[in-house]
């Protein structure tokens, strides 16, 4: 009888009970926190890789920036429209430019084209048809616009990216698109079969707590930069403000230059995050240690990311950081006392010393202590 009462308290003594509650209840009560602190998390493995970021690459556009934008200067050279040829003459009005200009971005749902869009819409454009619709990131969109006479091919992208398919910019255009840049503001050129006729210069606000949270995750060790398509001189204005040192900004970036940049960080062993919202940083979001989603961003953006961040504004970033430190360090002190409890009651339950009422109640005070102590983490 004392044998088996012996064996009986050794087995409950023995219960794995608070070593398997250990680690799930942690990682869900964090889950729940985090969900409501707008922070959703795919797979708990993010928590651990958090606490070993060294590293946060920032896109710009909707991340470091509302992503509400809109048009501050817009310019259409109905002298750079000569070089079409008088078949066009009848098209070549502000009119007809900002409809093609609606008609491309009223499709795109990148936030430079929804202020373009908003733009032409309040200068009374018309919204024409299009075929052959395509976008490609970090460059521009593109489509044939059914103008009425003409079906010209309507490109609107990045300076530098529409450049390369275009004769030579107007002089009107230029002084426009230098404007643009040196207020630091992101520019957009339209043109029609290979000629620009229009510059949109098109301007953003900063989220409040960019700044706050440059500074805060430097304070935390990791090291800031600011990789976007934007020019250098948005670029460099947008990383002053924020208090992202001039050497950490990679401007003019296509989406395989993030990507790039970010495995080159990697491979100098550093511990990269990548916070981002559209399509442009899918690829960065997926190559990265880990990686942040803006949830005001694109689908494919929040599908790559690991951790979605629901709230606009970027304090969460910080919160989600802690938020992976503190679930750890509370894993950690689950593990040991349960570690500490087995250690120390195996001996005393084989030596007889305990009777097996009283082990039980010790396998419950162990395992109510494991879920009491994840119920910290905030």
């Amino acid at each position: 009888t004392r044998s088996i009462s012996i064996a009986i308290t050794v087995l409950i003594i023995a219960c794995p009970c608070a070593l398997g509650l250990a680690t799930p209840v942690a990682l869900l009560v964090a889950s729940g926190r985090g969900a409501r602190r707008g922070i959703v998390l795919r797979e708990p493995r993010v928590l651990e890789v958090a606490r070993t970021v060294d590293t946060v690459v920032f896109d710009k556009t909707g991340t470091l920036t509302q992503g509400v934008m809109n048009v501050v200067e817009a310019t259409v050279s109905t002298a750079a429209g000569s070089v079409l040829g008088s078949s066009f003459a009848s098209l070549i009005n502000e009119a007809t430019i900002l409809s093609s200009a609606l008609a491309i971005e009223s499709q795109n749902s990148h936030p430079v084209a929804l202020a373009i869009a908003r733009h032409a819409l309040g200068k009374g454009a018309k919204n024409y048809d299009v075929t052959e619709f395509a976008v490609t990131p970090g460059s521009g969109a593109a489509g044939r616009v059914n103008c009425g006479a003409h079906s010209p091919v309507v490109l609107i992208g990045s300076a530098s990216a529409v450049a390369h398919s275009c004769t030579d910019f107007h002089a009107e255009l230029k002084a426009a698109i230098t404007r643009g840049q040196e207020a630091g503001l992101t520019v957009s050129v339209l043109a029609w079969d290979g000629v620009a006729l229009a510059v949109f210069a098109v301007g953003d606000q900063l989220k409040s707590d960019a700044a706050e949270t440059v500074r805060a995750l430097r304070t935390m060790g990791i090291t800031p930069w600011l990789v976007t398509g934007d020019s250098a001189q948005v670029a460099a204005s947008v990383a002053n403000t924020v208090g992202i040192d001039a050497e950490h900004v990679v401007s003019e970036a296509l989406p395989e230059t993030k990507l790039k940049f970010v495995e080159q960080l990697k491979s100098e062993g550093r511990c990269v995050l990548m916070i981002g919202d559209g399509i442009n940083d899918a690829a960065a979001l997926t190559a990265a240690d880990l990686s942040m989603a803006m949830g005001t961003g694109t689908d494919t953006a929040i599908s790559s990311a690991d951790i979605t961040l629901m709230n606009s504004g970027l304090g969460s970033v910080i919160d989600a950081l802690k938020l992976a430190k503190k679930t750890l360090r509370i894993i950690h002190l689950n593990m040991g006392w349960a570690f500490i409890y087995n250690v120390i009651g195996l001996p005393i339950a084989a030596l007889g010393l305990l009777r097996p009422i009283y082990a039980a109640a010790a396998m419950a005070l162990s395992s109510l202590f494991v879920v009491t102590n994840s119920l910290r983490i905030k």
